[in-house]
C-alpha cells in the first residue's frame, strides 16, 4: 500500500513542476531554503507558498518529492510511515504541504527529524494559526520563513517582465523614477491595490476567491485552533471584518461591540488576538506595552478586501500603508491624531490623497501623485519594500 501511494506522489510530483509559472515572486530569491535541512513556510493563504516550494524543489540537484496531507490516500497511512518509505527509495528530501490534516502531525515530524538526520524536510500550510501553533514544538528543529503578501515590485515583475530593484521609500524612492518611466504607474498601482496583491490574481475571479479565502479563515482555521469558538463567536468576527471595511475610522468600540452581541471583554480581546495572529488583521497600538486596542487602530491586513467588498477608501489606504511598512519598519499609531497618522521609526508620517494636510507630519504619503514633490511621497513607491 506504501508503495502504491509512494508511485502517486511521484507523478503527481512530476505533473505539478510542469504546470510552474514562467515567472516567479521575486520574494522567492530572498528565502535560503536549499541550506536548511527542517523548514517551516508560512504566510497567508495564497501567498504563493506551493509555488515556491515546487520551484526550489524542482531546482534542486538532489530528489525530492512533494506530497499533500490533505489528499485522500493520505488519510488511511501514518505520515511517518509514508514519509520513511520515500527516503528508503533514496530521496533526499520531502516536501510536505496542508501538513496539518496528517493526525499527529508535529509529533512525526520530530521523529523524522531525528530518526533521519541526513535527509531534508520542509513543510508548509495553507491555514498559518494552525501551523504557528505548534511553532513552540518545532522551533529547535524547523527554521521558520514567512512569505508576505505580493509588493508593488513583484507586481510589475509578474505583470511586465521588469525587474526594478527595492527602495526605501522615504530616502532612495527618486532613484526609481527612470526605471519607471514611460509606464502608467498610477494605473497599475490601482490596479495592484484593487486586485493584484496576491499572486493568483492572473487566474482570474480575483474578488470571489479572496472572498472563499476570508470565510475558510474564519469558519476552518480559527475553530481548528480556538476548540471552545461557538457560532456567536464566528459572528463576531464576521461583523468585525464588516464593521472594518466600512467605517471611516479603523478602531472598533469594544464596549459598544460586547453590549450588541452579549460578549464579555475578555472573549473580544481573545478573537481579536487570533484575528490577529492568523493575519486576517493588523492591529497598530499606540504603544509597545498596549496589549489590548484601546487607542489603536485596526486594519484588514490585505487592502484589497477593501475594494473588493466596496470599503472605506481612507482605511483602504492606511492598510496598504501598514502592510508595507511593517515589513522593514517599527508602526506605531499616534499618540495625537491631530499631529499625524503613524509614527514610523520615529518618523511622524500622515497619509492621504495629494491635497491631504502635512498637520504635524514629517513625510505625507500619497496614492494620487506619481512622483515625490517635497515631503510628499507617493504611496506606490512603498510597494518597493521587498
Amino acid at each position: 500500500m506504501i508503495d502504491d501511494i509512494i508511485g502517486d506522489i511521484e507523478l503527481r510530483t512530476e505533473r505539478l513542476k510542469q504546470y510552474l509559472p514562467p515567472r516567479k515572486r521575486l520574494f522567492f530569491k530572498e528565502i535560503p531554503l536549499s541550506s536548511v535541512r527542517g523548514a517551516l513556510v508560512y504566510g497567508l493563504r495564497g501567498v504563493g507558498k506551493t509555488t515556491f516550494l515546487l520551484d526550489t524543489l524542482s531546482r534542486s540537484s538532489d530528489p525530492f518529492l512533494y506530497l499533500s496531507a490533505d489528499h485522500p490516500r493520505m488519510a488511511s497511512v501514518p505520515l511517518y510511515d509514508v514519509v520513511q518509505g520515500i527516503f528508503q527509495k533514496g530521496y533526499k528530501g520531502v516536501v510536505i504541504d496542508e501538513v496539518h490534516h496528517a493526525h499527529r502531525w508535529s509529533e512525526h515530524l520530530k521523529a523524522l527529524y531525528d530518526d533521519y538526520p541526513d535527509r531534508v524536510l520542509w513543510i508548509s500550510d495553507s491555514s498559518n494559526i494552525i501551523l504557528r501553533k505548534a511553532v513552540a514544538d518545532l522551533s529547535r528543529r524547523f527554521v521558520q520563513f514567512r512569505i508576505p503578501l505580493l509588493s508593488f515590485r513583484e507586481y510589475l515583475y509578474l505583470e511586465m517582465g521588469i525587474e526594478i530593484e527595492k527602495a526605501d521609500p522615504f530616502e532612495g524612492g527618486k532613484q526609481l523614477l527612470p526605471r519607471v518611466r514611460g509606464m502608467n504607474i498610477l494605473k497599475l498601482f490601482r490596479d495592484y491595490v484593487q486586485g493584484g496583491i496576491r499572486p493568483f490574481y492572473g487566474e482570474g475571479e480575483y474578488c470571489a476567491r479572496l472572498k472563499g479565502l476570508l470565510e475558510k479563515s474564519i469558519y476552518h482555521d480559527i475553530p481548528f485552533y480556538v476548540s471552545s469558538i461557538q457560532e456567536n463567536h464566528l459572528k463576531v468576527m464576521n461583523a468585525i471584518v464588516g464593521h472594518l471595511l466600512d467605517s471611516p475610522v479603523p478602531t472598533l468600540n469594544v464596549s459598544g461591540m460586547c453590549g450588541e452581541w452579549e460578549l464579555g471583554k475578555e472573549k473580544l480581546y481573545q478573537l481579536l488576538y487570533v484575528m490577529e495572529q492568523s493575519e486576517l488583521i493588523l492591529i497598530v497600538r499606540k504603544s509597545r506595552k498596549a496589549l489590548m486596542t484601546k487607542g489603536a487602530k485596526i486594519f484588514l491586513s490585505d487592502p484589497s478586501l477593501y475594494s473588493c467588498f466596496q470599503g472605506n477608501r481612507g482605511s483602504a489606504r492606511e492598510a496598504f500603508v501598514v502592510m508595507c511598512l511593517r515589513e522593514r519598519f517599527e508602526v506605531m499609531a499616534s499618540p495625537e491624531e491631530e499631529m499625524c497618522d503613524f509614527i514610523v521609526d520615529g518618523r511622524k508620517v500622515e497619509v492621504g490623497g495629494k491635497r491631504k494636510d502635512r498637520k504635524g507630519a514629517d513625510v505625507i504619503l500619497s496614492d494620487e501623485i506619481d512622483v515625490p514633490v517635497g515631503n510628499r511621497v507617493p504611496l506606490w513607491l512603498l510597494g518597493f519594500l521587498w
